[in-house]
């Protein structure tokens, strides 16, 4: 079961403007080190799973972990084979769109080698470029 919102609005979205850097989530607040993407993408539902399961089975029952990212913007697809025309496809699938800066995971009560190779099993599975990042007191 991927993560995808219980309501929305509408059904099916337009596909919106990904430029800029991200506004929120850019600094860990939760826990002691954060995964933190370097490249504007779309993260789906089922990547932001497997890498919480990638982190939890590394981590083998200890640590936490919190998640920064939601899949909140609905993909639409057209089945194969089928012209163009006749109006919007269905819903395929869900995703969370990042631009550059923002944490997407972090995590707490490990060491700082075990955070980091859990962090760059999770990252393996995003097609996307990230960075570790270590929590910094700010005033």
């Amino acid at each position: 079961m991927s993560l995808m919102p219980k309501r929305t609005k509408f059904r099916k979205m337009q596909k919106g403007q990904h430029a800029g850097t991200s506004r929120a989530a850019n600094f860990v607040d939760f826990g002691d080190y954060g995964m933190q993407v370097l490249e504007r993408g779309r993260i789906t539902g089922q990547q932001i799973e497997a890498c919480r399961v990638a982190i939890n089975r590394y981590f083998n029952r200890r640590g936490n972990v919190w998640i920064r990212i939601f899949p909140d913007k609905s993909v639409t697809k057209k089945p194969a084979e089928v012209r163009m025309g006749k109006g919007k496809g269905n819903l395929d699938h869900w995703v969370a769109v990042v631009r550059p800066g923002r944490i997407l995971f972090e995590v707490g009560n490990v060491s700082k080698d075990v955070a980091q190779n859990a962090l760059r099993r999770a990252a393996a599975k995003l097609g996307l470029k990230t960075r570790f990042v270590e929590r910094v007191e700010r005033v």
